[in-house]
């Protein structure tokens, strides 16, 4: 549930001012009319902020989850200096928890040394503090006495040498644990030593940032993790959890644990803290046993699969409950207790004697093994010295992030479960920021800092929502975001021709379900023939794979009618079902045929029909509704001038998986003036992969990128007009990757368009956006019917950057929870929209979503991007693919990325997405 953005690298921040976007004033612009970034080789750097600021809306008083910060002096300088941390015998010490305990050591043992200075240590190789430390360089030997925190044992080994057996070195070890654990620790100066706290002031003031001013930052939100390092949290990125402040069970040994997001931003207000809810993932507590049956979902420990049990408890931290010491899980043993043994040493030249692990805790610590006898054990030992540990007597430690991916079912749970509405959510965040007492951080003090607990006040505005209309010109009424189609026609309605039906064992009536969703497409102005066939999956075919019961199913198709339909309703048994990507690649790869997959509910409703018929309005070529400023063409900047529109995004694999290839989606608008119809090119790329790479791809004579098909298809669709203007829609990039979307990316797009006229010159605007943030807004005055804030509200002001151009959007209706607003980033604008314009914009595009009846959180082309690389992805088993090509990679030849099918040209141009 962590942000993924980070603060960005400082030498990619704004230094153009950009004005109202006219190129003239482009850092990239030659002063030529338009298109000027075409042939400019300089780095292209995000605009700033207009001069100019939006008016239109209504105002509104909100608070925010942002906290005043004072800082009352600006003279200080901030020292780096790098650590290397080793133990005695010059090994390096890995581990964030280890370096915090060395590093609190080092300080009460030579404050003196450190002329009693105190320190920011980032858990890793930097340490910051406020002026210079005595020294450019210096070694200190520091001994840890709780010798448990290092993970390790300081007296004996166990069975095979772990914690139990006497060992040739057993006197030295005993000997050692006497005076603890011993670490040198280096501290050296770096070359960029110096950081001026005068950075943020001049930011704040108006200025460019610079690399000063993002480390300054940097170092500040490096304090906050170190205060909650030191109350025993678990940090994640700038977010920290205690299993005190709650925790919601997602079942199959997982807990979701709740904590706060904690960040230091610049903002027009000066500095402020962001302050919000967090939620991570770890690993349900407690003895072994129970979370294997927990996550085995079993009961009876027999049951439990071993090579399950290994993938989930590898690198799991232990402690025993005969001795309390911790260790680290590397694997099981390949027999029980009863039968794993190892040698045991019979003390000084005595040799040694074979022992089981169930006998020897008999012998050794009187302990009978009554529930992990007949188990394997855990190895917490080396690969050459194995050390065996019964399952009974280890107990998982406490906040141990769980990394791979949840379940359906599970993030149901972990989203419900994060819920709170917006007076809650309030009171909460007030109280931990209390019970934080950043007040009392020393390293905070030594900058001068302090913290209001009173929630910032920033005016916003709601706007206006835009018109939309239907058929026969009547205009669908809008409150709050929110419309039905109860007595009204989709405005294009496309005829259903040569349809089927096929059943996937779905348990419904299904003649009834046909006859139902013809009448109510019939209401909707949707002309619709009788259904061709219904064709049901044999009962002998539920236990096949899926790519076998979609194969029999298509043969049975085929064996009614010669060529295929035009489109099938297929109904699946269950959600998330196997058959699902299969059946969606033989149809809109194989075949081209447009399908609508659905799993009837117990109850079907004429709200629900109506969804289903949506879709297939819009897949099949229809439109549900449009902007009456699109009809009209009223928008700005964008009916009167050719403009495309793009939506790009790529999704990576399930977390923990670094093999599994990335997919990026670029959708492009339609048949302009209009902006409500899109297509959508998707590909795969280099696992975690964020910048799309393959935008333009010159291979020989021709382009296989994502854009070419995406200009091909909008002049095809807009009576044989290239697109004068390009926006450009980007979502799930951070600020250290804006770099990227405008030299890489946007640079890419461009080459596109020139390979296909040398001497076409678009204009482009660039647009981030951002939902995983942590910024929050709620209703200054309590209102109990409606305690989020209203849809159409927007900030620019306040908290927003001191210099760049951004803003704050929450275009949809927050019925359930607090209201998460999208952070849109403007890039690049040669267009020149005004700001009221382009918000007016990005609040349109909120309510052209042909898949739903409400306006949503982000502009619909970045949600059509999502999506078509969702189900594209689904084609095949992506991760899969990515363990056998990852088999054959060597180093010097790594593992190719497996690609897509694609579309067939039938459905390429569709909104098979939908």
């Amino acid at each position: 549930m962590e942000s993924q953005s980070g603060k960005g690298d400082p030498s990619k921040t704004p230094a153009s001012d950009g004005g109202k976007g006219d190129p003239s004033k482009s850092p990239v612009s030659d002063g030529g009319k338009g298109g000027s970034s075409m042939t400019a080789k300089p780095q292209r750097l995000p605009i700033k902020r207009p001069t100019q600021h939006a008016t239109k809306g209504r105002p509104v008083m909100l608070l925010t989850n942002h906290f005043k910060v004072s800082l009352t002096r600006t003279d200080q300088i901030l020292y780096h200096y790098d650590v290397t941390l080793k133990y005695d015998d010059g090994k390096p010490v890995k581990g964030e928890g280890v370096g915090r305990k060395v590093m609190k050591q080092l300080y009460e043992t030579y404050a003196s040394h450190l002329a009693h200075k105190v320190f920011a240590y980032d858990g890793e190789k930097g340490l910051f503090t406020v002026g210079p430390l005595p020294f450019k360089n210096n070694v200190f030997d520091v001994v840890l006495c709780d010798d448990a925190s290092s993970g390790k044992t300081g007296t004996s080994r166990s069975p095979g040498g772990g914690d139990g057996s006497p060992g040739p070195s057993d006197k030295k070890r005993m000997k050692r644990a006497e005076y603890g654990k011993r670490f040198k620790v280096e501290i050296t100066s770096t070359s960029a030593a110096r950081i001026p706290m005068s950075a943020i002031a001049q930011v704040l003031r108006g200025g460019q940032e610079s690399k000063n001013s993002q480390e300054a930052i940097r170092v500040l939100d490096i304090i906050l993790r170190q205060h909650s390092a030191r109350q025993g949290c678990l940090l994640v990125r700038q977010s920290f959890f205690r299993s005190e402040f709650g925790s919601i069970d997602l079942g199959s040994g997982v807990i979701g644990c709740r904590g706060f997001h904690s960040s230091f931003r610049l903002t027009q207000n000066g500095l402020s803290l962001n302050f919000d809810l967090s939620t991570t993932m770890v690993v349900r507590p407690g003895p072994v046993i129970d979370f294997l049956l927990f996550n085995q979902n079993i009961k009876d420990r027999k049951r439990i699969d071993w090579g399950k049990a290994k993938r989930a408890l590898n690198n799991l931290r232990i402690k025993t409950t005969h001795r309390k010491a911790e260790f680290k899980i590397v694997g099981l043993s390949e027999k029980t207790c009863y039968e794993q043994k190892f040698s045991q040493k019979q003390g000084e030249g005595n040799g040694t004697v074979e022992v089981t692990v169930y006998d020897y805790y008999m012998d050794r610590w009187s302990i009978k093994l009554d529930n992990s006898a007949d188990l394997p054990c855990l190895n917490v030992g080396k690969p050459d010295r194995p050390t065996y540990l019964p399952l009974e007597l280890c107990h998982l430690l406490p906040l141990q992030r769980y990394k791979k991916s949840l379940s359906t079912l599970q993030r149901s749970k972990l989203v419900e479960g994060s819920r709170q509405k917006p007076l809650d959510r309030m009171s909460t965040l007030s109280r931990a920021l209390r019970y934080n007492n950043y007040d009392t951080e020393p390293m905070l003090r030594e900058c001068s800092i302090s913290i209001s607990r009173d929630p910032m006040k920033v005016e916003g505005r709601v706007l206006q929502a835009p018109q939309l209309s239907v058929a026969h010109g009547r205009e669908l009424y809008t409150p709050n975001g929110r419309w039905n189609f109860n007595n009204d026609r989709f405005i294009r309605p496309i005829k259903v021709t040569d349809w089927g039906v096929v059943n996937f064992s779905a348990r419904c009536n299904v003649s009834d379900l046909i006859r139902r969703l013809m009448e109510s497409a019939r209401k909707k102005g949707i002309p619709i023939d009788n259904c061709g066939a219904i064709i049901e999956e044999g009962g002998d075919m539920k236990r096949q794979c899926p790519e076998k019961r979609v194969e029999t199913m298509f043969k049975q198709i085929l064996d009614i009618s010669n060529q295929n339909p035009a489109f099938l309703l297929c109904l699946l048994p269950e959600k998330n079902c196997d058959i699902y990507g299969p059946w969606k690649r033989e149809c809109l790869a194989v075949h081209g045929i447009l399908t609508q997959c659905l799993v009837p509910p117990a109850n079907i409703k004429d709200q629900y029909l109506t969804n289903v018929l949506l879709k297939i309005n819009v897949k099949l070529g229809g439109l549900n509704s449009q902007l009456k400023s699109e009809i009209n063409k009223g928008i700005p900047l964008v009916s009167t001038i050719s403009t495309i529109i793009f939506g790009m995004d790529v999704s990576h694999g399930s977390p923990g998986r670094s093999d599994v290839p990335s997919v990026a989606a670029v959708v492009s608008s339609l048949e302009w003036p209009n902006i409500s119809r899109y297509r959508a090119s998707v590909c795969t790329q280099a696992p975690r992969l964020e910048t799309i790479d393959k935008l333009f791809k010159q291979v020989g004579d021709d382009d296989q990128g994502l854009i070419k098909p995406s200009l091909l298809e909008f002049y095809k669709s807009s009576r044989g007009k290239k697109p004068e203007q390009i926006i450009i829609f980007r979502d799930g990039v951070g600020e250290s990757q804006f770099d990227d979307v405008l030299n890489t990316e946007l640079a890419d797009i461009i080459k596109a368009c020139k390979f296909l006229d040398d001497k076409w010159l678009p204009k482009f605007t660039v647009i981030v956006a951002q939902k995983n943030h942590h910024t929050r807004f709620f209703p200054h005055n309590d209102n109990e019917r409606n305690p989020n804030v209203q849809p159409g509200t927007v900030v620019d002001d306040g908290i927003c950057h001191p210099s760049n151009y951004d803003f704050y959007m929450c275009a949809h209706y927050g019925i359930i929870g607090t209201t998460r607003p999208t952070h849109y980033q403007v890039l690049h604008d040669e267009i020149g929209f005004s700001p009221d314009e382009l918000q007016e914009l990005v609040h349109s595009l909120s309510y052209v979503y042909q898949r739903s009846t409400t306006a949503i959180s982000v502009v619909a082309p970045i949600y059509y991007a999502h999506l078509a690389a969702a189900q594209v992805a689904k084609f095949t088993r992506l991760d899969d693919m990515s363990e056998t090509s990852s088999s054959h990679a060597t180093q010097a030849a790594p593992a190719l990325v497996p690609e897509l099918p694609r579309l067939h040209d039938k459905v390429a141009s569709s909104m098979f997405f939908c």
